[in-house]
Order: C-alpha cells, then structure tokens, then sequence
C-alpha cells in the first residue's frame, strides 16, 4: 500500500516535470533501492548476530550486497556506515519519503504539462492502485539490471530465486502485517495485474504446488517495452497483425461521402451517450473481395482520430501461437495503443471444428477491452450470443455502381497515362462489375505483362489489349467440374444465319454494350426490381449452330465463355442442385462471363402436378432456377433442342429467344464455303453447290465432315482435299447419325 508522504522540502523547487520517461524511472527505481536498503538495515536490526550470515544465499556474501545497495541508495540517504543499524534505517527511511513526495509532485507535474509517461498511462488504462505500480516497478527491475537478480536472491535466502516472489513485494511494499493481508488480494485472477496479465504467476510446476506467497512473478514482455516507451506491437503478434495506417482519401472508398458521415456520427454518438461507457462497438463490414471494407475502416478510424490494429484471421488460424491467445494479445494492444481492432477474413473463423470456441474468445476479448472493433467478411453473420446485439451493427459493402466503376477506372487508367478519353472506362465499367480491389489487381497485372513483353523495360507501355487480358484474368472462375471455359475464336465471318437471326444475335451484344446507358444514364434501372443481365433462350435442331453463336457474341464483347456441365450440376441428392447453382452464379457475378447451359431443357424444363416428394423438390429447384436467372447481372444463354420442353416461367423471363432453323440449300452451301481455314487447299473438283444439295445436314455435321475429310486427305498422301475424301466422310456422318447414304 502507499506509504505516507510528509511534505519536506521546498515544492517548488520539486514542481518541475519529469523531461523524459527515463528521468522519471530512474526515480522510481532509486526509490526501489531505498526500499531494498530500508528493508536489509530492518532485518539485520532484528536478528541475533550469527557467524553463518554471511553464507546468506549460498554464494552471495553480505559484502556484495552491501555494495550493491550502498552504491545505489547508501549516497541519496547519506547513511553512516559506522551507525547502528536502528538509525541508519531512520534516515533511509527519511530520505525515501522526501523522494517518494519528489516522484509524486513531479509526476503530477509531467501529466498536467502532457509530458507522456508510460507507467501512469499503463496505470490509467487498467486502473491500477499506486501499490499495483509499485509491483510492476520491482519485477521491471530485473528487466534492465542483473544487480536485482541477486538482491532478490539475496533477500529471499535463495540464490536460484532471482525473481521477485509475492512475499518479497509484499515485504518491500507493505508497513504493517494488516497491510500485507489487504495487499495480498492483489494477486487474484481476477485482479488487473493477473487479469490483464501484466504480471505472470510462475509456471514452474514446483511453485504451483507452492503457497502464494513462494510463487515468483515476472513482468510480461509486453509491458516490459511499454514502461521503456517502445511502441511495437506484441512479439507474439508480429506474424499475424500489424499497425494500419488510416487514411482521409475520399476518392479511394467504395462507398460515397454522406454513407460515410453517416458512420462516422453513429460510431461518435455511440461512444459519447454516457450508457455505453466501457462498451464495445462492433462494425461488420459485409462485401466481396476488393470492395473496400478495408479502406472503410481506415477512414472511419482517420475520421474518429484512431489508431487501427488489423489482423488476419485466417493467419492468426495457422499460427504456433493458440487462436484465443492471439486473440487475447490483440485485444490488450488496442487498450495499449488506443487503437481500434479490424478482424480480416473473419469469415474463415465461422464454420468448421471449433467454430464455437474460437466465437466465444472473440466475444470474451470484445467484452473485456472496451473500443470499436471492425469484423471484415464476405458473407452475412449475426453475433447469435457471442456479445450483445446491441453493439453489433452490420454493413454490406456492395460492389460499386456503374458510375462509380466508371471513376475508379478514370483514377486508375490516368496514373498508368492510359486515359485517352472516357470511352475505356466506360467500357470497362460496363464489362466487368469489378470491385475497387480487383481493378487495382487488374492495372498492376497489365502493367507487368506489359513489362514481362518489352523485355522487363521500367518504361513499358501498358496497352488495352494488356488491361483486358487483365481483367479477364481477374474473372477466372472458381467452379470445379461445374463448367468448362471455351475460349472464343470465332467471329462473325464464321456463322451463317438467316438475316433476322444474324441480326437478333447482334442486338445481344448491343444490349450488353449499352446496359449502362439505359439502366443508368436513363433511369430504367430505377424501373426495373429483377435483375439487370441478358438471358438468351437458343432454340433449334442440333448443329444449328447455337453454340458457335454464344461463341460469337463472347468474341465480339471480349467476354470469357463458360459451358455449364448439366451432368456435374444435377445432383439427385436434396439441395445439390441449387447448391451447385448457387455456386456458379456466385462466382459469375462480378466477372461479366458468359454462361452457357447447353441442352438446358434437361435443368429448366417443365414443372409438373406434385404428386410425390421428388415432384416437388423438383418444382422448388426450377423455381430456385427462376430466382438466380433473374438476380444475375451478366448473361446467360440458355440453348435447347425442344422449345416446347422448357418451362413456360422461364420463357418469359428471356429477354431474347433467338431460332436457328435448319439451313437451307443457299445456307448450307455458305457454311461449307466457310467451314474450311483459308489454309486448307482444296483440289478443283470441290463442288460446294452439289454438297449443299445432295447432303441435308446441319452445320454442326458439315463441319464434322469436312474436318474427317482433311484427314482421310492427310492420310492418302494427297496434297489437297478433294471430293473423293468429303464423300467418304459424309458417308460416315451419315452412318453416325442414324440415316440412309444415297450415293452422289
């Protein structure tokens, strides 16, 4: 307990602050050594004179302790040595309240002039007693000094006890037996000293047999380099956190500036109502990757004058160190730093083995330390009993609009001096519902493969042809054995169609390069509660080209092409199917891809009368079909060889349904004039108008000919394709597709 100061001396010659945190422990460990010294003189006036004293400690004799003590406190009490051991005990005892009332008056003196002192901070911040500081000054001693190492020995008769026990602080700390008793509850778990583990109860497995009072303390590493001024974080954190810098540039956030007052005023008005005091608020933060949560929260802690402390949860998963540990740890930093904690990748602690434990020190750090913390994730969450409602507020952080795609591709495109004009941030924002993080991603893999083709120029010039491969890069998409990508090669030189058709296929990729006008620009999306992508319904007999068209329309929009597999999405388990869906649909969303159900009949087809319970989960996965097709934003083709199979829900919902009839004579004769590469030589007695007659196929088995028949060419040594090979392979076609061959 805190001894009893007596006014001595002029104040205010002693009113002056501490000029530094060192001055100011220097005077707190040369009161340290008073104590030790008062202590010593009080033992050796109260025992016997014994010849086996000096053996004290096993090694340390008395001379050397003698020393080490005079040395540091001897000449501050001008002690006599030649006194009895009563009156020199007096006047150390003197010159320890005349430096215990230096220390008071100075260190008031330092707060109120907002010289920065870690001890009173650290005191400030847990709440500590004066007797609690003067405990972590003793066991701060051994820290910085080896001398302490044997005082304590000496003083506890054990040489191997270097440590300060609870018994030995209570000795140098405490007048009376009455005052040890009431101090001795300070060692508590419940205590901030063991709470908030500033101090450490030994555990050696000797002593945690022991009474309390044998026990050894030591002051955590932490608070070590608190009380030195160092304001790292915690070693033990140093793999999985990190100090954030926090920012004030507007034009970096996803979301717009009246979003982010708005923030900024509730996280305010929250800290300042009197009833929240000592409560935690917790902002989550819900978006895809790249939406600026990130960003968010270093905004809102710039704005609120806060330190941010971010950490990644998945990291903190695979760390040596126990995840409620390092969770511990965070939380006491952002006590130490007054700093705000962001929790990245939070959804990796939701879900899997331990899910309710590693919640549940979530919730307990959260309740323990007091502040605002951020819980970043892609996927919604409620807290369920893991701390309050009340201090849970989630925000969804959403892909940005067209408009605000369309900026950030502007700030992006004029750093790396691509901005010509608007007109490839318009078409950027209109291609790729990209997040502010993903078009970042973008620019700085162009920039490379740029660099990468000029040979690793510093000076290489980023092209669009670069900036597009980028973002389609960006878009590959995570779907297993769900999908196969096609990559698009065909143009529209390589599709015979009906003119109606031809132009039905062009006004696709119109909507799709005009979305932003009408949706934005004009209003319609205002107008509109589905969703604002492109569904396409080809119908037509096999071969009729409906692939090739989706090929097309994804080559002339630059668009990445994927054909759902049925046969991998179809599941006959509950739930599969949707799951599967879901999955496609997800990963679809922002990466403008084009996805292609073939054969989509099979998936989309007709609801029937429910007459058992696969009848209805059947009905349920086509209306969650219903649901998905018109909340996605991109474009999906759906292509069917039996219009009249599909569901008459979805045929409404097509915003094209495109026929592709079998070709006629005139058609199938411009297919095999366009099938074969301009490569292929073709020997005279080809005739292109005799096929087209005599071989009614559709364009999908024309070109299964004409490839078989290069290579019966290839095989015969000729060295060109000639009638004789085309016949041969239309016989083949023939015979695979189940009709009679009439000779030509």
């Amino acid at each position: 307990m805190p001894r009893a100061v007596a006014k001595t001396g002029s104040e205010a010659d002693q009113q002056v602050g501490y000029s530094t945190n060192l001055e100011y422990l220097t005077d707190e460990l040369r009161r340290l050594d008073l104590l030790i010294h008062l202590r010593l003189l009080e033992d050796r006036s109260r025992e016997p004179s014994n010849p086996l004293t000096q053996f004290k400690g096993l090694v340390l004799l008395e001379e050397e302790i003698a020393a080490l003590v005079n040395d540091a406190a001897g000449a501050a009490a001008d002690v006599n040595s030649t006194a009895p051991p009563d009156s020199r005990a007096q006047t150390v005892a003197e010159t320890l309240t005349r430096l215990e009332h230096r220390i008071q008056l100075r260190r008031a003196a330092s707060l109120a002039g907002e010289i920065y002192l870690p001890l009173p901070r650290l005191s400030e911040l847990f709440h500590l007693t004066r007797f609690e500081e003067e405990c972590l000054i003793v066991c701060f001693a051994v820290e910085i000094d080896r001398k302490y190492e044997k005082l304590y020995a000496y003083l506890q008769d054990d040489v191997t006890r270097k440590k300060a026990s609870v018994d030995l602080l209570l000795s140098l700390l405490c007048d009376s037996a009455e005052e040890r008793i009431n101090a001795r509850q300070t060692f508590s778990s419940q205590t901030p000293l063991l709470k908030y583990r500033l101090l450490h109860l030994s555990d050696n497995p000797s002593d945690q047999r022991s009474p309390m009072l044998s026990r050894s303390l030591k002051l955590d590493d932490r608070i070590v380099n608190f009380l030195m001024g160092f304001e790292q974080l915690d070693a033990r954190l140093e793999r999985v956190a990190r100090l954030s810098p926090t920012q004030a540039d507007a034009e970096s956030l996803a979301v717009d500036e009246a979003t982010r007052s708005r923030i900024n005023a509730f996280v305010a008005s929250y800290f300042n109502d009197a009833k929240k005091a000592g409560h935690n608020l917790v902002l989550y933060f819900c978006g895809p990757y790249g939406s600026g949560r990130r960003a968010l929260s270093r905004a809102v802690c710039h704005d609120l004058g806060l330190s941010l402390i971010a950490s990644d949860a998945g990291k903190m998963l695979g760390a040596e160190t126990p995840f409620e540990e390092l969770m511990w740890l965070l939380g006491r930093e952002t006590l130490l730093h007054g700093a705000a904690l962001c929790l990245e990748n939070f959804d990796s602690l939701v879900g899997g083995d331990g899910q309710q434990a590693r919640l549940t020190a979530l919730g307990d750090v959260i309740g323990t330390f007091p502040g605002l913390t951020f819980l970043l994730g892609e996927r919604p969450w409620k807290p369920q009993g893991i701390f309050s409602q009340e201090r849970f507020v989630q925000f969804d952080v959403p892909v940005p609009d067209h408009q605000a795609r369309e900026d950030f591709w502007k700030k992006y495109l004029k750093q790396e001096g691509l901005l010509t004009d608007d007109s490839g941030a318009t078409a950027l924002a209109s291609k790729f519902a990209f997040t502010p993080g993903q078009m970042r991603d973008a620019v700085s893999v162009a920039e490379t493969s740029a660099r990468w083709r000029s040979g690793g120029g510093v000076t290489a010039q980023v092209t669009w042809k670069d900036l597009d491969a980028a973002c389609r890069a960006q878009c590959e998409l995570n779907l297993g054995g769900l999908a196969r990508k096609i990559e698009p090669k065909r143009t529209w030189d390589d599709i015979v169609l009906p003119p109606d058709q031809l132009s039905h296929l062009k006004e696709v990729c119109a909507h799709a390069l005009h979305r932003h006008t009408v949706y934005g620009e004009w209003g319609f999306e205002r107008k509109l509660s589905g969703g604002l992508g492109l569904n396409a319904l080809f119908s037509g007999a096999p071969g009729t080209g409906k692939t090739l068209a989706a090929e097309v329309v994804a080559q002339d929009l630059r668009l990445d092409l994927y054909k759902i597999d049925l046969s991998q999405v179809v599941s006959k388990y509950i739930g599969e199917t949707e799951k599967n869906l879901h999955q496609i649909f997800r990963e679809a969303q922002s990466s403008g891809a084009i996805l292609f159900f073939d054969e989509a009949d099979a998936l989309f087809g007709k609801r029937s009368e429910v007459k058992d319970a696969h009848d209805r989960f059947a009905n349920i996965e086509i209306s969650y079909l219903l649901q998905k097709m018109e909340e996605y934003d991109g474009i999906a083709v759906l292509a069917t060889n039996l219009r009249g199979n599909m569901d008459e829900a979805f045929v409404r919902r097509m915003r094209f349904i495109i026929e592709f009839p079998f070709p006629d004579d005139e058609h199938r004769r411009r297919i095999w004039k366009v099938t074969f590469p301009p490569e292929t030589p073709l020997a005279s007695d080809v005739d292109f108008e005799l096929l087209a007659r005599e071989i009614r196929l559709a364009g999908g088995s024309i070109r299964n000919i004409a490839l078989t028949a290069a290579f019966y060419a290839a095989e015969s040594g000729a060295n060109e394709v000639r009638m004789q090979h085309l016949i041969r392979a239309a016989r083949r076609e023939f015979q695979k597709v189940g009709l009679m061959w009439k000779e030509i």
